[in-house]
């Protein structure tokens, strides 16, 4: 009786790597179904990824942020084989799964993961919260203080109330015109 169930059935199942290993197995791991011939077996391999505009010393930038830090995915259909292969790639810790039986993961949720990472425009990252207390840096109401009273993510505005002539003013701004104190 083999250890794993054999599904003849092609899924995508969650590896769980060492944070920051990911690219590096999702490579090693291609590189190991290519020399052990597994390509009938180990279909795929993906690193989620999405794109965030991140604002960071007064400039934006565009990154590209893992999803899921700590996890490949990977398509294939489970035999002894196949499970060897994946488990035994360097830097691999395990499936996500009950014990040693891998759990695939829904269809609806790959498909929702791969239009998050097929997504062309960024998100704007901003790194401050409502309530948080800013200086403007840039602007008519440059070196004014500020309370952030709402945030636009869409657009990467955001609303601070400036106190002038003893009154809370909001003020419209771009998310590159403030910083936290």
């Amino acid at each position: 009786m083999p250890k794993q169930q054999i599904e003849q059935e092609k899924n995508w199942y969650v590896i769980h790597t060492y944070s920051g290993y990911e690219d590096a197995v999702a490579k090693n791991l291609k590189q190991r179904i290519e020399s052990l011939g597994m390509e009938d077996k180990i279909f795929n391999v993906i690193v989620p990824k999405e794109k965030k505009i991140k604002i960071k010393d007064g400039k934006r930038k565009v990154v590209e942020e893992k999803i899921y830090p700590g996890y490949v995915l990977v398509e294939m259909v489970v035999t002894d084989d196949s499970w060897y292969v994946v488990r035994n790639t360097p830097n691999v810790t395990g499936f996500v799964g009950a014990g040693t039986t891998p759990v695939p993961v829904s269809l609806s949720e790959i498909e929702i993961l791969k239009k998050k990472m097929g997504v062309e425009t960024p998100q704007y990252k901003i790194d401050v919260e409502v309530g948080d207390a800013v200086k403007i840096v840039d602007g008519p109401f440059k070196d004014f203080d500020g309370k952030v009273s709402e945030i636009d993510q869409e657009r990467g505005k955001i609303k601070v109330l400036v106190n002038m002539f003893g009154r809370d003013t909001p003020v419209e701004l771009d998310s590159l015109q403030i910083k936290k104190l």
